[in-house]
């Protein structure tokens, strides 16, 4: 899962960013409003976290510039306003959740989780299956049939976004844009070196979940 943060303090923003790598989400940073909305309009995000105070463009003025583009991406507002007019300003401007600083980092792990199951999203399930193939997103487990398996902190998230797309062809630029950041070259062989470990483990066969080369184009995960 991909998230984009715009924020401006650095300290902070690196602190998000170490953070929620660690909890194995790719992350992008803007330190200002309008390289945040440059961003969002060239890449795609699963979820956005936007600090108010932004130099250049405000987060709930960003906000509201990116509803206006029809974007439904989750939007999480971090600020220190924190009367209730504040937050429904930032709500009535399009922000789904609305977090004030200070904060726990465990609650904020919370609130994306939360926006990320939101049916209008992705999917409100906490647990993915396809055939033989079970990922428990809250435990970050998964089976193959009983047997569980070991994956590392990408391999997790690639097949994650495999299985969130099962039966579709995705191409690998949406692979990098989704797994990766914003730095990674698509064109590399990373992503095939990466397929090839969940191949292993998953142990494809004819009857069970298996992941194909679209030749030209990218990848699927079928589903018997």
């Amino acid at each position: 899962m991909k998230i984009l943060i715009v924020e401006d303090e650095k300290k902070m923003a690196s602190f998000l960013e170490r953070g929620l790598k660690e909890e194995h989400y790719a992350v992008d940073i803007a330190y200002d409003g309008e390289k945040g909305w440059e961003y969002a309009m060239t890449n795609e995000y699963d979820l956005l976290i936007l600090d108010w105070m932004l130099p250049k463009m405000s987060g709930v003025d960003l906000c509201q510039k990116i509803r206006k583009e029809g974007k439904t991406v989750p939007v999480l507002i971090l600020t220190a306003k924190d009367s209730v007019d504040d937050k429904i300003q930032g709500l009535d401007h399009g922000a789904d959740d609305y977090l004030t600083k200070p904060f726990s980092f465990e609650e904020l792990l919370a609130r994306i989780r939360a926006l990320l199951r939101r049916p209008a999203h992705l999917t409100d399930k906490t647990v993915l299956q396809c055939s033989n193939l079970k990922m428990d997103l809250i435990k970050r487990q998964v089976w193959v049939g009983d047997q569980e398996i070991s994956l590392s902190q990408k391999e997790f998230s690639l097949l994650e976004f495999l299985m969130r797309h099962s039966g579709e062809v995705v191409s690998r630029t949406a692979i990098a844009e989704h797994v990766w950041d914003l730095h990674f070259d698509p064109m590399s062989n990373t992503i095939d070196v990466f397929i090839n470990f969940l191949r292993k483990k998953i142990g494809e066969t004819p009857t069970k979940s298996k992941i194909e080369t679209i030749r030209g184009t990218g990848y699927r995960l079928a589903c018997p």
